[in-house]
């Protein structure tokens, strides 16, 4: 069986979709999505209604946003993330995010073609932050190699 890498983060946002101050976030996020979904390795990202996933809510705060992705492997998210124009949006995130100690981005791996749920990935992320880093959530500072079979 051959593997895929699932990926989540989540952010609790400082202002409204619609506040000026978001704007720099919000004006942006189909550009980096879109750059996201070309990049070299994506598979697949959740989407609802709102054409990225931000009418999602979890953990029963509506001011958490959500990312969930597949990737071919761990190299693929980590090229996007960190060597892309994605970068930029990370060094400001804590213009539009507030940050949290708790661990709030999780990797596990799926069996190929299988696209998690975002209630599958918060609780993977519960996990990680319960439990540390395992085979079963996982991030980058830890990272797992994929199942052998």
């Amino acid at each position: 069986m051959s593997y895929e890498l699932a990926q989540l983060n989540i952010a609790r946002k400082k202002f409204e979709d619609d506040d000026p101050r978001f704007s720099g976030f919000m004006d942006h996020l189909d550009r980096i999505n879109a750059l996201g979904d070309g990049s070299p390795g994506s598979v697949w990202r959740f989407t609802d209604g709102s054409g990225a996933a931000i009418e999602t809510q979890v953990l029963d705060d509506p001011n958490l946003l959500l990312n969930l992705t597949v990737w071919s492997d761990i190299e693929s998210l980590w090229n996007f993330a960190y060597k892309s124009e994605h970068v930029e949006f990370l060094r400001r995130r804590t213009e539009w995010f507030d940050i949290d100690i708790e661990a709030t981005t999780v990797m596990w791996w799926v069996a190929k073609g299988r696209r998690p749920t975002p209630v599958e990935a918060i609780e993977r992320l519960e996990h990680l932050r319960e439990h540390g880093s395992s085979p079963y959530a996982f991030s980058f500072r830890d990272a797992h190699e994929p199942p052998r079979g």
